[in-house]
């Protein structure tokens, strides 16, 4: 059972996607009475009012048993970067990182905890091409996908059906560990996650979500790939 938890949202430049996040924070917040949470977000060098609207959010809803928490980046690092800081910061026995639109939302930690998938895994993938899960999605995004999956699992021997999911669980100590040794920062960090737990011998399984593609996302469909593919030749070079 998970009575402890940290959440991870990276962010930057989403004061327009926050109200729909808020909401999503407000019901975890009435279903886990009995449990600690503490959600962290790391604003990762915003330069519109996402600061300003989480603070008033933290007066309003932070309380003892429920922690909510804030911290801004000087200048943008990348989501990677984000990430590390906020797992740096987490306190809790379990660590969630996932993505500030809420696509998956965050009552499938409930239905994860049902199925017990935290009993015996320290990390678990919430995973958009599994067999059971329920994905609403953007087809040109999706062929754009399989072409990425394509290049993992031809240049770097990667077989998970799905890395790019930003809805990742973690028992802390590994979490920890594990984003101390990340080097990639961009949309790539996913896979040097898993070359980093995979060099230190720790299984990831992936596991079904529900998964709704909201608009807004900070991806260049025409640049970010061509970074991506040269990040994973990097990463091949670094690993292998």
């Amino acid at each position: 059972m998970i009575n402890e938890l940290s959440i991870v949202f990276p962010l930057f430049n989403e004061e327009k996607r926050l109200r729909e996040t808020f909401l999503g924070i407000a019901k975890l917040k009435k279903k886990v009475r009995k449990k600690k949470i503490e959600i962290i977000f790391v604003d990762d060098g915003s330069t519109d009012n996402s600061d300003l609207l989480i603070n008033k959010f933290i007066s309003k809803e932070s309380s003892k048993n429920f922690l909510v928490k804030f911290h801004k980046l000087r200048k943008n690092m990348g989501k990677g970067y984000a990430l590390k800081f906020g797992v740096k910061k987490c306190n809790f026995n379990w660590i969630l990182t996932t993505d500030i639109d809420l696509s998956v939302p965050l009552s499938q930690i409930f239905e994860w905890e049902k199925k017990n998938y935290f009993k015996s895994n320290k990390v678990i993938f919430g995973s958009r091409n599994h067999e059971k899960s329920k994905v609403k999605k953007n087809y040109f995004r999706y062929i754009l996908g399989k072409f990425f999956n394509f290049f993992v699992i031809s240049i770097l021997n990667i077989s998970l059906l799905d890395t790019q999911c930003g809805f990742k669980f973690y028992l802390n100590s590994v979490a920890k560990k594990t984003f101390a040794n990340l080097t990639n920062y961009g949309f790539t960090h996913d896979l040097e996650l898993v070359l980093i737990l995979r060099k230190k011998k720790i299984k990831i399984i992936e596991v079904p979500v529900k998964w709704v593609h909201k608009k807004g996302s900070k991806l260049n469909i025409l640049f970010e790939p061509i970074k991506m593919f040269l990040n994973i030749l990097i990463l091949r070079f670094k690993y292998f």
